[in-house]
């Protein structure tokens, strides 16, 4: 098997979409929003970007209902590629292992 592993915290920057598929799976879709400092080469630099990412199966519905615009999440999954209306591909991350992270307010 080839490794496909993805984890990543960022904060849910577009509305949940709640849906179920016609077999009766419950899915949940969001684009999370990534910001951090790495260090690559011996220089820091800002790391950045946008995924979209699918929670699915009823297993994850409680805490899927907790999350909304501005939630803080760590997310763990596989990553795949997904294809648009328009022909156009994106990676979208299928999320295993998620936690919700205390903003602290």
């Amino acid at each position: 098997m080839t490794a496909n592993r993805l984890r990543l915290s960022g904060i849910v920057c577009k509305t949940p979409v709640r849906k179920v598929s016609p077999s009766g799976i419950p899915h949940c879709q969001f684009v999370l929003e990534h910001r951090s400092q790495q260090e690559e080469a011996g220089f820091s630099r800002q790391a950045w970007c946008r995924l979209p990412v699918i929670i699915s199966g009823s297993h994850h519905q409680v805490i899927t209902q907790h999350i909304t615009v501005g939630t803080q999440l760590s997310l763990e999954g596989f990553i795949s590629c997904h294809q648009a209306r328009n022909g156009l591909s994106k990676l979208v991350l299928h999320a295993e292992q998620i936690e919700l992270i205390d903003s602290g307010d």
